[in-house]
């Protein structure tokens, strides 16, 4: 009798866990993106009811501002596929449309924000995808800290990357300053940009010299990225105030004096550096500018160049001759980096323009591909490894 009930507790137990294990995991398991050998990969959704299913992703040839669509195939049993051709490597995000309906692959649990977007990613490894992995290799730290800005009357927070052995060590460490796109915020770069993975792997390779990175959030009117600040949780916009008015870069100084007076740094021109992407680039243009002996290094990716013209802040006037003096003052390294179907591609041009003329020396590179993540990885990976 004995034996007999504590078989019966065995299979209900049995039964309790296989069910409670399909709530876990959703119910039958489904690869999707299952990456081949040759570097394709198939993407699966069970959707029995959809009448159609495609796939957006934006290793597909862009649609104006967006990544092109394709249609995935529906089996008997409701399994919709698509299977792409061989990809190079690199991290790639993508979406569903369920008859029109965006939404991201319920069998991918890695999803990033973008503004007010979700998708989901994967990584092609051999080759330049492998330095957004997490690889075997010593990691920094990244924590979220706070710190009052007296010039905006707030508290404030950003994302830090210390490299590893910092905790450890008594050394003193360079920082770059790192600035994001517009609508993003001290999220952007860790995430989408892959900051940490890419700093660990040059780091280990002996590509990059070990560094801080400070990744603040360009945004004035906001304490912090949506969800994370006394607003609560609202959904993120792009149209926000203080943008681009000049009072970010009036501000920076507050950042420079919380990093200078918390961490080990060096409290220098020659140990700083400053870097951002689109309004992250216009924001480092006119940072550096307006604090003309504060860097020696400047990254400008797909920049946003010249204020607009309605907008009056004394950050922005004066522009050639604090330009001048940022020039005279020396520098290591001025690097812009655009893509040659990048929207802003013509505003570069003729900033560049503008340093010929005045003889202040610059590198310059241009790349394929437009305003977008895929590029701003690779700019920062090549520019970490001129810096300091």
């Amino acid at each position: 009798m004995r034996k007999i009930f504590f078989l019966l507790s065995a299979f209900v137990f049995t039964l309790i866990h296989v069910n409670a294990q399909q709530a876990l995991w959703g119910g039958e398991q489904i690869i999707s993106p299952e990456i081949h050998s040759d570097n394709s990969v198939s993407f699966r959704l069970m959707a029995p009811n959809a009448n159609e299913v495609k796939i957006s992703g934006d290793w597909m040839p862009a649609e104006g501002w967006m990544p092109g669509e394709e249609p995935m195939q529906k089996d008997s049993g409701g399994l919709w596929t698509y299977t792409t051709e061989a990809l190079e490597s690199d991290l790639f995000s993508y979406w569903f449309l369920v008859d029109g309906l965006r939404t991201t692959d319920p069998n991918n649990v890695y999803l990033i924000r973008d503004v007010a977007t979700i998708f989901n990613v994967f990584i092609i490894g051999d080759g330049k995808g492998d330095l957004y992995k997490v690889n075997k290799v010593p990691h920094g730290s990244v924590t979220r800290r706070w710190y009052n800005s007296p010039t905006l009357d707030m508290q404030r927070r950003i994302t830090v990357y210390t490299p590893p052995g910092y905790e450890s060590s008594k050394e003193y460490y360079p920082v770059l300053y790192l600035l994001h796109g517009m609508g993003g915020d001290e999220e952007a770069w860790i995430a989408l940009g892959r900051t940490s993975q890419i700093l660990d792997n040059l780091i280990a390779q002996g590509k990059a010299k070990p560094m801080i990175v400070v990744m603040t959030n360009g945004n004035a009117a906001q304490e912090a990225a949506p969800g994370e600040s006394s607003l609560g949780l609202y959904k993120p916009t792009m149209q926000l105030p203080n943008t681009m008015d000049g009072t970010f870069e009036e501000s920076y100084k507050d950042v420079i004096a919380f990093v200078e007076n918390n961490y080990r740094v060096k409290a220098e021109k020659t140990g700083r550096a400053i870097a951002g992407l689109s309004m992250g680039g216009f924001h480092s243009l006119h940072i550096s500018r307006y604090y003309p002996d504060t860097f020696d290094y400047v990254g400008l990716f797909s920049a946003a160049i010249m204020p607009n013209e309605n907008v009056t802040s004394k950050v922005y006037a004066d522009f050639d001759k604090t330009l001048t003096a940022q020039m005279n003052n020396g520098y290591e390294l001025y690097w812009i980096a655009i893509g040659k179907t990048d929207f802003l591609f013509d505003a570069n041009v003729v900033y560049r323009k503008k340093l010929d003329e005045m003889g202040m020396e610059y590198t310059y590179v241009e790349t394929e591909g437009g305003h977008t993540w895929t590029n701003w990885r690779v700019y920062l990976s090549d520019f970490l490894q001129l810096i300091f």
